[in-house]
């Protein structure tokens, strides 16, 4: 078994088909944020060679475990995440706590606390715990992301819920919006936020790193993601850089590229693993 992010294969696909023997490799784990479409397609024909399926999970490290995980003895949707793991009583929810289903994305939610649930956040006298946890819907556990189940019962994330766009009064994930950046065909990795607008309430602004070789072209773009999402969703500018800021454990930190655009305090960014890329976000602004 062979465990990877996203945000690595992303990284490896420019280098091209892999040349080593795979013959024993079973299955691959990925983890840590939501798959666009391509690359989880790559890692399937052209590495696993249509033969390795891909077990997608995802948790968290205050969850202690994961809450939602592909089960290799069912068929596999391509970037799903299966079905809630075993014992977790997981939910999609939306802002007046009430299920939903057939595609409507909604809040990821837990509602009963199990067994490596985090208990409280150090030095924290359980008011910040509470409030980021408990409060949203209380008895229930907001996790944070985006989620959706599809008619036939299977489970995708769309991205942290903090991170969502609402363009002319739509709710949208940055990973659609990515997804599309992406499949343009000269997009490696992209971040996605939103942007006020006077008409729109927020526009989408994308952050793209470019793919080795690949000419740089704003039109082809913001066409992608209009031709993909609607031309609602055509984003405002395409900006390049050579890197996009990233945790320790290769999450996009979409709210530092935010606070840099708007001129706002981010927050904590100890946890960035290359926290000068924050000087492209602003090279490419100005």
């Amino acid at each position: 078994m062979l465990g990877l992010s996203p945000t690595l294969v992303r990284a490896l696909l420019p280098h091209g088909e892999p040349d080593s023997r795979l013959w024993s490799l079973r299955t691959f784990c990925t983890t840590g944020e939501p798959w666009n479409p391509d690359p989880y397609m790559w890692l399937f024909e052209r590495v696993g060679r249509s033969r390795v399926p891909i077990a997608n999970i995802s948790g968290g490290t205050e969850v202690g475990a994961c809450f939602l995980t592909t089960v290799l003895t069912e068929p596999i949707k391509p970037v799903a995440l299966g079905f809630p793991a075993l014992g977790q009583d997981m939910d999609v929810v939306d802002n007046f706590g009430e299920t939903v289903r057939g595609g409507q994305v909604g809040e990821l939610v837990c509602h009963r606390p199990w067994p490596g649930m985090t208990r409280g956040i150090w030095n924290d006298d359980g008011t910040r715990f509470i409030e980021t946890y408990w409060a949203r819907f209380p008895g229930t556990w907001t996790h944070g992301d985006w989620a959706s189940v599809d008619a036939d019962g299977y489970w995708y994330l769309h991205g942290r819920s903090d991170d969502t766009l609402n363009i002319a009064g739509k709710r949208i994930g940055p990973a659609e919006l990515e997804s599309a950046a992406i499949a343009s065909g000269i997009v490696i990795e992209a971040a996605a936020i939103g942007v006020p607008h006077a008409v729109k309430g927020e526009e989408a602004w994308i952050f793209c790193v470019p793919a080795p070789g690949a000419e740089q072209d704003d039109e082809r773009v913001a066409g992608a993601v209009a031709d993909a999402l609607g031309k609602a969703f055509k984003p405002g500018r395409i900006l390049w850089v050579s890197a996009l800021p990233k945790t320790r454990s290769a999450k996009i930190v979409r709210r530092a590229v935010r606070a840099r655009v708007l001129g706002k305090d981010p927050g904590d960014l100890s946890s960035l693993e290359n926290p000068e890329s924050l000087s492209e976000i602003s090279r490419a602004l100005a």
